[in-house]
Formats: C-alpha cells, structure tokens, sequence
C-alpha cells in the first residue's frame, strides 16, 4: 500500500502547485539524508557517508527506489549514474511534520508542543526561545 501526500502551496504564485509525493521507508529517508548533505553525488559517495555499513548493491537499489519515486534524479556517466536531490529537505520535513500533526495530533501544532513539554522532551527555557523566535518573525 502507498501513501500519497498532497501539498498544495499558493503562497509562491497565483497559480495551484500540486506535488505529490510517495512516503520514504526508512531506509530511503536514511539514504536522502545523506544525499541532502551531498548534493549531487554517486553511490559510492553515499556509501563512504552511510551511518551504517551497507553493501553497495542494497544501497543502489535503495536510491533506484528514491529515483521511480522523484526524490532524485539520475544522470548517466558511462556505466554509472550521478543522483541529484529533486526535493529540498526543508520541503520533505514540512510536509513529513503536517502528516505527523494531522495523524497524531489532531492538526494542532499547539497539541504536539504541548505533548512534547509533558513528556519533558522541551523546556520552559526552550518555549520561550522559541516565542521569541516568532515575535522576531512576525516584526520583518
């Protein structure tokens, strides 16, 4: 079963963008971390980067995954492909923190925080930063 994420952004321009994106299993959000700090890059970069050790056949086949879905794009050099990121990473965490929000926290960020400060996982130090933080940007 795939899940399919919509997006729907009309801030950029008069006209409707739509993108649609495929869900990353875990190890492909892994394998596009790394190819977000690279850049265009080749397996054999990834591989040197990965947390992990992986063979290189696993590897390749997990950004063959990421190329059918459009998270990256594959451009041939003789007998070997260069992968360049197609979505930003700020763009996959937007649209992965929405699905998180909606599923679990009945699409109220101030449910999640709030969640987050009872478990003990942010302070009231950090709350407040994170006010300011928002005040700052509001005044520009």
């Amino acid at each position: 079963m795939f899940v399919y994420e919509i997006f729907v952004d009309l801030r950029k321009s008069r006209k409707q963008t739509i993108v649609i994106m495929e869900r990353l299993t875990k190890q492909e959000e892994e394998a596009m971390r790394v190819i977000w700090r690279l850049g265009a890059c080749f397996v054999k970069d990834v591989l040197a980067e990965y947390p992990e050790k992986i063979p290189y056949t696993t590897l390749a086949s997990i950004i063959k995954n990421l190329e059918r879905k459009k998270y990256v794009t594959a451009k041939r050099y003789g007998n070997t492909y260069q992968y360049t990121p197609l979505v930003k990473e700020y763009e996959y965490k937007k649209i992965f923190l929405n699905r998180v929000v909606d599923n679990y926290f009945a699409n109220s960020y101030k449910e999640m925080v709030s969640f987050f400060a009872k478990e003990q996982k942010i302070s009231a130090k950090e709350l407040k930063e994170i006010i300011d933080m928002i005040e700052k940007g509001q005044e520009h």
